[in-house]
């Protein structure tokens, strides 16, 4: 059965694609749309292994690793494809004007993505999270935990937005504003086990008392991203809890890649999942976090 299918967290020029060639990529992979997000941060606050990875143009010219702009042309390319998300980094003060202005000027659908080193909880954070609930904007958080990088310079660590504390905090304080989780300080606490605090990528048998399955049951707010390597390996480390998991948040989990190729598809489609859970996660959740078009 031919489903629709949207990749709900992914970048412009992102591993060197251009527009066309990250269309031909969809189009062989059968993904119909994608949501496109900015990652504005600070030049140190950005893994030098990450520089590959970056359109070496705006970076260096200060404009932060991925801006707006860069969205904004692959969408007038190719109108019908992308969804264009928008974050400026919420420790500016003109944050929340500029996010206002973006989305009466070009239809922001999402703030994403949030990807910087503050704790995500703290005053100004919740004013512009709470700023999105009211634009009914979903939220795309990174988390990543402070593992050495075994280096002095130039950052020890390269952490982002806190701990599953911080999450849980964050979801009180803004109950009306919906946050995709995703990436590695995230995806690590799925098992009950304390692996994530110091791997990347941990890996064996999920084990009962994970804290995205509590916060899931917990707060309606809270969704899942599965993009990226952290993502996948979450749910690759243990298919079968994996297929139990996406059975009982069957709701709240939406496809999403931040890198290219079939891998996180492949292995959804090897769960064999019933049709109507494939469908929510391919497409019908991200279209159900997403306001109305017309209604800023």
């Amino acid at each position: 059965m031919r489903y629709q299918v949207i990749d709900a967290h992914n970048h412009p020029d992102w591993y060197g694609y251009s527009a066309d060639k990250f269309v031909a990529e969809m189009d062989r992979w059968g993904i119909d749309r994608c949501w496109l997000l900015t990652w504005d941060t600070p030049e140190n606050e950005v893994d030098p292994a990450q520089f590959n990875l970056l359109n070496e143009g705006p970076y260096r010219t200060g404009e932060g690793p991925i801006p707006l702009w860069r969205c904004l042309a692959f969408k007038e390319k190719y109108p019908d494809r992308f969804i264009v998300g928008y974050a400026p980094d919420p420790r500016r003060p003109d944050a929340i004007d500029n996010l206002e202005a973006a989305i009466a000027l070009y239809d922001i659908q999402v703030c994403g993505e949030i990807k910087v080193r503050m704790i995500y909880d703290n005053p100004d954070a919740v004013e512009y999270f709470r700023f999105c609930g009211e634009k009914k904007l979903p939220v795309t958080l990174h988390f990543e935990n402070p593992i050495s990088t075994g280096r002095k310079y130039p950052r020890r660590s390269y952490w982002y937005g806190g701990d599953m504390d911080t999450l849980e905090r964050l979801l009180q304080k803004c109950p009306d504003t919906k946050f995709l989780g995703h990436a590695l300080g995230f995806w690590s606490t799925i098992s009950g086990d304390s692996k994530g605090e110091n791997v990347y990528y941990p890996d064996g048998p999920v084990l009962p008392g994970g804290r995205i399955p509590q916060l899931l049951r917990r707060y309606p707010n809270l969704y899942c991203d599965i993009s990226a390597r952290s993502g996948r390996n979450a749910l690759q480390r243990d298919p079968s809890f994996a297929k139990e998991f996406l059975d009982e948040f069957q709701d709240r989990v939406v496809f999403a890649r931040d890198c290219f190729g079939n891998e996180h598809k492949e292995f959804l489609e090897s769960l064999n999942l019933s049709q109507p859970v494939y469908q929510k996660i391919f497409a019908q959740n991200a279209c159900s976090l997403l306001r109305k078009e017309g209604t800023p």
